[in-house]
């Protein structure tokens, strides 16, 4: 398994670094969600690269997060390239300048984020270590938790943008379609596909990944970070806060 994660944690490397490097050139760091998804993606098939071999279990995995990855990037680059930097991150960065700008953001934005990759891949590239098998009950049990995530996530983004794109609803809150069931369906959908791409492999050695995910999601760049925002930036979030759970979903009205 060391082996198969050197050489993820090598193409992972390289695309970082040309990433902050194209960050120096244009002058800010957005972009950098855009690669989140993919990252993933390459991680694995970098690791995958000089396996003899592939199971269907192998294969199923590499399908699902392929799917989960391209779909992602393809929607927060769609959604960089129409509205700009996010102002998270000008937070983070602050006031820094120049070089001190550039040395701060490699570490704090994009090793960062490389390393979470890295760790999140674990269940991935336990997967990718194991001999050839056919699937079980547990890659299909954990395909349906995935496919549950998928259409929480997908939907949820789609249904965000077709809000935001309507004039009539600038400054209003989405409080329609899934996300009268969560307040983040996009976070409970990425929850799902990370427990359901564990569950595949079910190696508990490697439950640290989505139990990871799980609390990027919920305790720290995730939920917590957007409602502060939202809090600030929408009236009235206070009363769909009040009316809709955070995270799990839950009919309207009960």
């Amino acid at each position: 398994m060391l082996d198969l994660y050197v050489s993820g944690a090598i193409a992972l490397g390289v695309s970082v670094l040309l990433l902050w490097v194209i960050s120096m050139l244009r002058g800010h760091v957005s972009f950098i969600d855009a690669f989140w998804g993919t990252g993933f993606v390459i991680t694995a098939f970098a690791a995958a690269f000089g396996l003899m071999e592939l199971g269907d279990t192998q294969v199923l995995t590499l399908t699902l997060l392929s799917l989960w990855g391209f779909r992602l990037s393809a929607y927060l680059l769609w959604r960089y390239l129409n509205h700009g930097e996010d102002a998270r991150y000008k937070k983070i960065l602050g006031p820094r300048e120049g070089l001190s700008r550039h040395i701060y953001s490699l570490f704090i934005v994009f090793i960062l984020q490389g390393a979470l990759i890295l760790v999140v891949s674990a269940p991935v590239i336990g997967i990718l270590s194991d001999n050839p098998q056919p699937l079980d009950g547990f890659a299909l049990a954990g395909a349906a938790v995935w496919a549950i995530g998928f259409y929480f996530e997908a939907m949820g983004d789609w249904q965000l943008m077709r809000f935001k794109a309507d004039p009539a609803n600038e400054g209003k809150i989405m409080d329609r379609g899934l996300w009268a069931w969560t307040r983040h369906p996009n976070y409970f959908g990425d929850f799902c596909v990370w427990w359901g791409i564990w569950l595949i492999g079910h190696d508990l050695a490697l439950i640290f990944a989505p139990l990871m995910m799980s609390f990027i999601l919920m305790k720290w760049s995730g939920v917590p970070m957007t409602e502060r925002g939202m809090m600030k930036r929408r009236e009235g979030y206070a009363r769909y806060m009040e009316r809709t759970n955070a995270f799990f979903p839950r009919p309207p009205g009960i």
